[in-house]
């Protein structure tokens, strides 16, 4: 029998498609194509291998930006929640950069480091990394003092209390810091094809929007959260396979 969250899952995107559908039989614009027609252009591009060849590109600056997002983010968080001072001097760079327009600073980082990868993983790192210092400072600042007053009664070192007892206790915002950097990062690599060079899946947005393929560009756009959707699903279950005791309670008891 299938349980209730898959089915209010299903119900949702049911909902969504279903709204999808009616939208672009209405119309509410020439240019709203039907769910099924977008279908139809996401299985053409498949069949012809093109959406593969667009993501080879387009995962480039996506893996390697989100990758040092997340390697230098969650040390930064880590750095700037156990310290005060820290937390003054790199706090305001963070917040700064997640209030920024990214569309303004696109022309910058075009001019100083050109229109290749540097320059897109650059736009997937000023997305993403913002979101995962911050959390991850806020989870570890937050982390209650009495369980590491109890690791100091016994005796704990430093490192011990940061990596027993502050680590596993953060895991849970620091995990959903990182899903929200990730999503971030997605934003950021396909607004970098689109305002840096056409390539991968920003190309076959824009191709499509100048020929008025409208089925092509949404199936496309769909695809990218699919993706997402994917990736967000797997991050959790890393999550819980490493912090299982957080499920259960234990870290907030």
């Amino acid at each position: 029998m299938i349980n209730r969250p898959l089915a209010l899952k299903l119900l949702s995107a049911f909902i969504v498609f279903g709204a999808w559908e009616i939208a672009g039989r209405v119309p509410v614009s020439f240019a709203f194509p039907t769910f099924i027609e977008s279908m139809q252009a996401l299985f053409r591009l498949t069949i012809e291998g093109t959406i593969f060849t667009a993501y080879a590109e387009t995962l480039k600056p996506l893996v390697v930006g989100v990758s040092i997002s997340a390697f230098f983010g969650i040390g930064m968080g880590l750095w700037v929640g156990l310290s005060q001072r820290f937390e003054w001097l790199f706090s305001p760079i963070f917040i700064v950069m997640q209030a920024a327009p990214l569309a303004a600073l696109i022309p910058i980082l075009v001019m100083a480091y050109g229109i290749g990868l540097t320059s897109k993983v650059f736009v997937v790192c000023i997305m993403a990394m913002p979101v995962i210092v911050l959390n991850t400072a806020s989870a570890v600042r937050n982390t209650p003092a009495s369980i590491k007053d109890m690791g100091k009664s016994f005796l704990a070192t430093d490192r011990d209390i940061v990596l027993k007892i502050v680590i596993p206790a953060a895991s849970p915002v620091i995990f959903s810091g990182l899903r929200l950097g990730i999503s971030a990062g997605f934003i950021g690599a396909i607004l970098s094809e689109l305002k840096i060079t056409p390539t991968g899946v920003g190309d076959i947005i824009t191709y499509s929007r100048s020929i008025a393929d409208y089925p092509s560009m949404y199936a496309a756009i769909f695809s990218i959260i699919v993706l997402a959707v994917l990736f967000l699903n797997l991050l959790e279950r890393i999550e819980d396979f490493l912090f299982e005791g957080n499920n259960r309670g234990y870290v907030s008891d």
